[in-house]
């Protein structure tokens, strides 16, 4: 990247930033993408995990979103068959529902008709038939129950960011993860020059491109007013929390409640534990984190819906999620404490400056992805940048003939047995879904090893072969990348567990770290240095 000039970079590996960079590697411009941390470090790596239309939107009658997502949701269901699969959500409506049973019933028909009827049709439950259904769900106070199916993601959001950034270096891009932009100066003959500090190898370098993508998240704010551009929009903060805890239900649904405040929250199945979220508030510190009310808040509410033998506590959780969701406002619009915090719009924005040649990305969804890569490459046409039609391969799993002869080669090596905690019928359909062609490079490793074919970590479906490829091909270079953000182990695991196991003095080793560190596994702010000091590269 030092000393060259490319037709565009990107600033922020964000789930924004990096179907951005695809999207434009893929459409043949040279693109450079920056990520002052590791790539889904913030928000990208802090979701619900779902694919979905957005059916509590259809409250709030914002009836043309709903329509966009439902078709993007199917259109990534489409095209990534292993790693999102449909899920069945099951709704309790009780006292604190904002409407009638009848009439959540009748929405769900309407959202399966917004979803252009691609998945299992709705069902309405009466109070007495809850229990059958879902024993865990306490019925004293239900009025009854809708189910209806959205997307999930089976692997990490994190991970489903990395392929993006896999696809855009696979076309061509330039991407570097722990360096951030210290200067940017616009020079009249249309180019930018930028400034980075590259914090693993402590140097600093310049480079150039004719045109920028803003694609910070919760920070494109402060870009944008450092570099001098002017925006009709800004982004105000929405927290959401997560709590991961042991399993309160073997079935494979999303549990949907309504908590006190009258807002959707869930319980959601990640491998061999539950995810409890989201929740809902407003704040102005983007790293304000998880706090001991949201903690408790939650806990309250779902253990005053769920029939467990006893209450969680504390003590059951394994890990948290705590992020940021970008709100997109008007500038000159209400302040967001005069705002109805929960109507805030969902959708994303984007905005382009001619003059200097930036485009902003405000807000936007896992869901709506590939709309925003479509979408920043029409702004970059509108500054006179040319391109050909994008390869259809920049996003996507291989085909399916591709994948049985892989399931066909796994076989072979005792790999279509039952995973050990992910939800799938073998563990090649879980390594296929992790690296999908790659999934094939596995296998050459173990074929030269048979020791590699082991779990890295005791009941986790992570193979120590898994470890040597990413090591590779994933620009690891702290212990957390590798736990947190290419796979879910400091989130299902849990820190004890993990630190304790011999699977992490080989990771250590295999980055180059040669001692513990002292923070905490997976779940501090992004940039921490979990269990592990700066490795000597990037693999």
């Amino acid at each position: 990247m030092a000393g060259q000039t490319f037709d565009v970079v990107v600033i922020g590996g964000g789930i924004n930033g990096a179907v951005s960079a695809a999207a434009l590697a893929a459409r043949g411009l040279s693109v450079a993408l920056l990520e002052r941390n590791d790539f889904a470090s913030f928000t990208s790596q802090e979701s619900s995990n779902m694919v979905w239309g957005g059916f509590k939107y259809l409250q709030n009658y914002e009836l043309a979103l709903v329509w966009e997502l439902c078709k993007s949701r199917n259109e990534l269901m489409d095209a990534y068959p292993t790693a999102i699969s449909e899920v069945r959500f099951f709704a309790t409506l009780d006292k604190t529902a904002p409407f009638p049973a009848w009439l959540a019933s009748l929405g769900t028909f309407g959202y399966w008709g917004f979803g252009r009827l691609a998945t299992k049709a709705p069902k309405f439950f009466r109070p007495k038939a809850i229990k059958k259904a879902v024993p865990v769900v306490r019925t004293d106070t239900a009025k009854g129950a809708i189910e209806y199916s959205d997307g999930y993601m089976l692997e990490n959001d994190s991970r489903f960011v990395w392929t993006f950034v896999r696809s855009a270096l696979d076309h061509g891009a330039v991407a570097l993860n722990y360096a951030e932009v210290v200067s940017a100066t616009y020079h009249p003959e249309r180019v930018w020059e930028f400034g980075v500090q590259d914090s693993v190898n402590e140097k600093a370098f310049k480079f150039k491109a004719h045109s920028v993508v803003n694609a910070a998240g919760p920070f494109v704010d402060g870009l944008n007013e450092s570099w001098g551009i002017k925006t009709d929009h800004r982004i105000v903060y929405s927290k959401g929390i997560h709590l991961i805890v042991p399993r309160v239900t073997d079935q494979e649904r999303v549990l949907a409640f309504f908590d006190d405040t009258g807002r959707l929250f869930y319980v959601l199945p990640m491998a061999n534990r539950s995810v409890i979220g989201t929740t809902d508030t407003r704040t102005i510190d983007a790293n304000e984190g998880v706090l001991p009310e949201d903690r408790e808040f939650l806990l309250d509410q779902i253990n005053r819906r769920l029939d467990l033998d006893k209450p969680l506590t504390e003590a059951d959780i394994i890990s948290e999620r705590c992020g940021v969701r970008p709100l997109v406002v008007p500038v000159d619009g209400d302040d967001q404490t005069q705002t109805d915090w929960t109507k805030l719009s969902r959708k994303h924005e984007i905005e382009a400056d001619i003059d200097r040649q930036v485009v902003t990305i405000f807000g936007g969804k896992l869901t709506d992805c590939l709309n925003v890569g479509d979408e920043i490459a029409e702004a970059l046409e509108s500054f006179g940048v040319k391109f050909g039609p994008a390869d259809p391969d920049w996003f996507g799993e291989p085909s399916e003939e591709k994948r049985d002869a892989f399931y066909a080669r796994a076989a072979k090596h005792g790999l279509d047995r039952a995973p050990t905690v992910e939800h799938a019928p073998t563990a090649a359909e879980v390594l296929w879904r992790r690296h999908h062609n790659a999934a094939n490079d596995v296998l050459d490793l173990i074929e030269s090893d048979a020791t590699l074919a082991e779990e890295l970590f005791p009941n986790s479906d992570v193979l120590r072969a898994e470890l040597e490829l990413m090591i590779s091909r994933e620009m690891l270079v702290y212990a957390d990348d590798f736990l947190r953000r290419r796979t879910k182990l400091a989130l299902i695991v849990g820190d004890e567990a993990l630190a304790s196991a011999p699977g992490m003095v080989e990771l250590n080793n295999a980055l180059g770290n040669t001692a513990l560190g002292n923070t905490a596994l997976g779940n501090t702010a992004p940039g921490n240095t979990a269990l592990g000091n700066k490795a000597p590269g990037r693999g």
